[in-house]
């Protein structure tokens, strides 16, 4: 069965730092393509990352002026996003999502909505002192 699971959010202080991970089941992360999307209070889902299945295409949303990395980890079947100097305007509930069909990031992250096979739960940031 397909699933994605979220985990690592959490309350942090201002310029602190976050690992989110993004754990894959029924499939193998290195055959997908995995975007991170975020949903603050009040707002719409919006694209922060992505990695395409072969590691050659990533994207990063440039909101985040080089804040966070993307990564993957065959070996755990599983998918990261490292958020360094975190703000409080990065307060969001942090979801990944598959593109099983493995298209490249720009498109991923323009058509998410209706490209999106899989979604995961969600997992909690809070930035605040």
């Amino acid at each position: 069965q397909a699933q994605l699971v979220e985990s690592g959010g959490g309350l942090v202080e201002p310029g602190g730092s976050l690992r989110l991970s993004c754990v894959v089941s029924g499939f193998d992360v290195e055959d997908i393509t995995i975007g991170w999307f975020r949903q603050a209070p009040g707002k719409e889902h919006e694209a922060v990352s992505c990695i395409t299945a072969h590691g050659r295409n990533t994207y990063s949303a440039d909101y985040l002026k080089g804040r966070f990395t993307i990564t993957r980890d065959n070996a755990n079947n599983a998918v990261y996003l490292q958020m360094n100097s975190l703000t409080p305007e990065d307060t969001a509930v942090y979801f990944c999502a598959a593109d099983t069909g493995g298209y490249y990031c720009s498109s991923f992250v323009t058509n998410f909505r209706r490209s999106a096979d899989i979604w995961g739960r969600g997992t909690q940031v809070t930035v605040s002192s």
